[in-house]
């Protein structure tokens, strides 16, 4: 992780929701995030730190709530980490630049690599082409 902030910098620059979802591994409600339906050519960036993290061309409609992607921008632009809350067993996926909890990943996606990558619209700012 390049970009390392205190608790009280990620307050500072994130809105309640942001730092809720992206700093203390939240959810933003299915259905109401602002790039659940959305379909204009451009890159999503991670809210915290700016990294690139999707290009809209890999973005699909899953029918969960959250914008779904089938894979990353790149593979060092995410780390995957095991996660065990709430009881169920799940990938999260984290901004690998800053750490950001952006969603999770799910092994239901379509082809070619099969997955579906469920991030939060919160924790994305997207830049068009």
């Amino acid at each position: 992780m390049k970009d390392k902030k205190s608790d009280e910098q990620w307050r500072e620059v994130l809105t309640d929701e942001q730092y809720y979802v992206c700093r203390e591994k939240g959810t933003e409600r299915p259905f109401t995030g602002e790039y659940n339906v959305f379909e204009k050519e451009g890159v999503f960036h991670c809210v915290c730190c700016q990294q690139q993290l999707f290009d809209s061309s890999v973005k699909f409609d899953a029918g969960c709530g959250w914008p779904s992607f089938y894979q990353a921008i790149d593979s060092e632009a995410v780390t995957l980490q095991e996660d065990s809350s709430l009881g169920m067993e799940r990938t999260e996926v984290l901004c690998s630049n800053c750490g950001a909890h952006l969603g999770h990943v799910f092994p239901d996606g379509p082809e070619p690599s099969g997955l579906r990558y469920c991030i939060n619209s919160v924790a994305m700012k997207f830049k068009d082409l």
